[in-house]
């Protein structure tokens, strides 16, 4: 599996990589920076968007309207005039904590965890958002991650990589609403890395980035190991399948919390690579509002 740099920018803190084969360009944001970055496939252009809040997480709702998850609410993005609208508040009486992970459910609707700005146990939850309603399904939650969900659009799977445990639950295919309770698929352990964002490949195997420890790792749908992909950067964040075919990983990373001399020893720490694959991915679906 190749591994290139796609962007030398380095983000404090890459994340919510995402991808429209429609209009064949992927966005990722830097949360701590601010900056929201889409590149552009054809003219292999990045182009960089100051944003006026922290946001974490990204879905297609046309070609020119965007949902972005933010420290204080969900808002339309006109992608033209890169302005932001407030579409339905998220914890906005809470300026401790901001969104993070997130993903679009098949059904158009969207999961969205929330955590505290120096990740403080248990501040934050993950939330579901479908046709203007936002329900919180799991409380407590500390750092939510690898929210995606299975081809069949049956099942969800998400993590608290303060636990090192990835979950799975069965959702209901047409709304993406939990019809089950959680349960442990695969067990990471507590160790100085951790689980991260994750997407499922259009096999069901699902694709990890493993926080601290410079590699994605592969599941399958019953948690069975299947594969370990290095990377150059120990701080990987977040995949996200990407190309006409999907047959490609973007992969965002982080130097945050990294000393000078880490930084130093950790060259690539916060650039965003891509991954030629043995697999397809399938496409991110659209929001339904």
């Amino acid at each position: 599996m190749t591994v290139q740099i796609l962007d030398h920018t380095e983000c404090e803190l890459g994340e919510g990589p995402t991808y429209d084969p429609a209009q064949d360009k992927a966005w990722w944001f830097d949360i701590v920076g601010k900056r929201l970055f889409e590149h552009e496939f054809d003219a292999n252009r990045t182009s960089v968007h100051e944003m006026p809040v922290m946001a974490s997480m990204l879905g297609v709702v046309d070609k020119t309207t965007q949902l972005v998850a933010t420290e204080n609410g969900l808002y339309l993005r006109d992608t033209a005039a890169n302005r932001l609208t407030l579409h339905h508040p998220l914890e906005a009486d809470n300026p401790a904590t901001r969104s993070n992970d997130g993903r679009v459910h098949p059904s158009g609707a969207v999961w969205i965890g929330t955590m505290g700005k120096n990740a403080e146990p248990g501040a934050g939850a993950i939330y579901w958002f479908f046709k203007g309603e936002l329900r919180k399904l799991y409380p407590e939650i500390s750092i939510p991650n690898s929210i995606c969900f299975s081809p069949d659009a049956a099942t969800a799977y998400f993590t608290d990589s303060r636990t090192g445990r990835l979950m799975t639950v069965a959702v209901d295919p047409g709304d993406g609403y939990p019809v089950g309770e959680p349960s442990v698929l695969y067990d990471y352990g507590i160790q100085k890395s951790g689980l991260d964002g994750a997407v499922v490949d259009a096999d069901g195997a699902i694709w990890i980035a493993c926080w601290g420890a410079a590699r994605l790792i592969a599941l399958s749908p019953k948690g069975e190991r299947l594969h370990t992909v290095p990377l150059p950067a120990s701080q990987v964040t977040c995949p996200a399948f990407i190309g006409r075919n999907l047959a490609r990983l973007l992969i965002t990373s982080a130097w945050q919390n990294l000393s000078d001399a880490e930084r130093d020893a950790d060259e690539h720490a916060g650039k965003t690579f891509v991954v030629d694959m043995p697999v397809r991915g399938k496409a991110e679906p659209r929001v339904i509002l």
